[in-house]
């Protein structure tokens, strides 16, 4: 069996990682799951200001809430996994957190931003691809249909309407 960690942040990127684990359940792969978060340490001056273990555990229940849709995707497909959350820089962490939990592979959303929304997991997912000894595979989200904009009617398309057309529409 195979132990497969997932990076999650709680963006839709991830949670696509996670849904992406359960497909290749579905398809045959025996697996156990890590889902894996990283919260960012409390800077100096927090520490200064601030109880510490008081601030670590503010963040680690912050990444459990971050965690808690990746944990019922899992636990709606009947799967195994367990959880870690850990405090530092992202992709080092998150390459630690495999390592450290014997896990055979990796799967992180290709976008999507921290709970800050300040830092995009795109970084570091190439980061994680980049220095992780483990094979590691970047789940894009899937491509939605552009929005058309309400205020404007849509333009007929001939070649759409007819079926016999040979146009190939973009």
């Amino acid at each position: 069996m195979l132990k497969i960690m997932i990076a999650v942040d709680g963006s839709q990127a991830s949670l696509e990682a996670v849904r992406h684990g359960i497909r290749l359940v579905e398809h045959g792969l025996k697996a156990h799951f890590v889902i894996a978060h990283v919260q960012k340490e409390a800077t100096l001056l927090e520490l200064a200001t601030q109880d510490s273990d008081l601030i670590a555990n503010a963040s680690i229940e912050a990444g459990m809430d971050l965690v808690a849709a990746a944990q019922e995707l899992l636990k709606a497909a009947n799967l195994t996994y367990e959880v870690e959350i850990s405090l530092g820089e992202a992709s080092s962490t998150l390459i630690d957190i495999a390592e450290s939990t014997e896990c055979d592979h990796i799967l992180i959303g290709a976008t999507g931003q921290s709970a800050l929304g300040s830092i995009l997991i795109g970084s570091v997912s190439r980061e994680v691809a980049r220095h992780s000894r483990l094979p590691v595979t970047i789940v894009k989200l899937p491509d939605m249909p552009e929005m058309a904009d309400p205020d404007e009617a849509p333009e007929k398309d001939s070649a759409a309407e007819d079926p016999d057309s040979t146009e190939t529409l973009a």
